[in-house]
């Protein structure tokens, strides 16, 4: 591993809050060039600006709905037209949200599936061959802890970041041998925007947050090195849990699951 990114170029979605901001941090400190992906063209404009003015690297910005089913495509395509040449793709973008399945609706879990998992696998059905005729490249897909266990009030979300996890790992092995690697990481809670967009404050789960900067660091580090699954960010209390969890009873760790995030959902009622 070189602590040295230049004329390296990382793609990274959702790169202006929390983990994305520190991915980018990260990345742009290390000498490397920037493509910076999400839907607020003025926050991405505003980021564009500070990183190419603090550490003088370039830096394009594509504004666009991670939801809709063209926006992997379009991103894709735009790289194409510019010949923005992308070394590493960082699928970082993705929310939650809590309460019932059913009381839930169509259109909160159907965007959440889109960003969480439609659009990074048509990025990564997208990029990879173009990594392999290269014989270098690195992917780093965000997923969770709570890709181990189902998550009862969180339901969809618990699900996409077990296929997140289970898909990217499956690509890691795929790949060996192409000069290619797939690394994805599993975050603990943390003190970002998903949060709030995800109406989670209020719950257990997140009531002792870490800050994503040493999460970011171990994930990105960890992508560099080629490593399978990057673990960060649980706090003392969760470290025994997490070990503990696919070893207990299913009925038991719903129930504990379901207990965490329970705060939260009976306050929308």
């Amino acid at each position: 591993m070189t602590l040295s990114e230049q004329g390296k170029t990382a793609l990274i979605t959702g790169s202006y809050g929390g983990l994305g901001t520190q991915f980018v941090n990260i990345h742009a400190s290390r000498g490397g060039d920037l493509i910076l992906v999400g839907r607020n063209e003025e926050k991405l404009k505003a980021q564009q600006k500070e990183v190419q003015e603090k550490y003088k690297v370039s830096a394009h910005i594509i504004a666009i709905d991670l939801s809709k089913a063209d926006a992997a495509q379009t991103i894709y395509d735009t790289c194409k037209t510019n010949n923005w040449k992308v070394d590493y793709l960082i699928n970082n973008a993705g929310f939650g949200g809590q309460g019932e399945f059913a009381k839930r609706s169509m259109e909160e879990d159907m965007s959440m599936i889109a960003v969480n998992i439609e659009t990074p696998t048509r990025l990564v059905k997208l990029f990879l061959p173009d990594f392999i005729a290269r014989h270098h490249g690195r992917i780093l897909n965000v997923s969770s802890t709570a890709a181990i266990m189902p998550g009862p009030l969180q339901a969809v979300y618990y699900a996409t970041k077990a296929y997140v996890t289970s898909w990217s790992d499956a690509l890691w092995r795929e790949v060996q041998g192409t000069g290619v690697t797939v690394t994805c990481l599993m975050p603990g809670a943390m003190q970002t925007g998903f949060i709030s967009r995800g109406d989670l404050s209020s719950t257990q789960l997140f009531a002792n947050a870490v800050k994503p900067d040493n999460v970011a660091k171990a994930g990105y580090d960890g992508m560099l090195e080629g490593k399978l699954n990057v673990v960060a960010g649980l706090t003392a209390a969760q470290k025994p849990f997490m070990s503990m969890a696919p070893m207990l009873p299913k009925k038991m760790l719903l129930d504990n699951v379901y207990k965490m995030q329970e705060q939260g959902s009976r306050k929308k009622k």
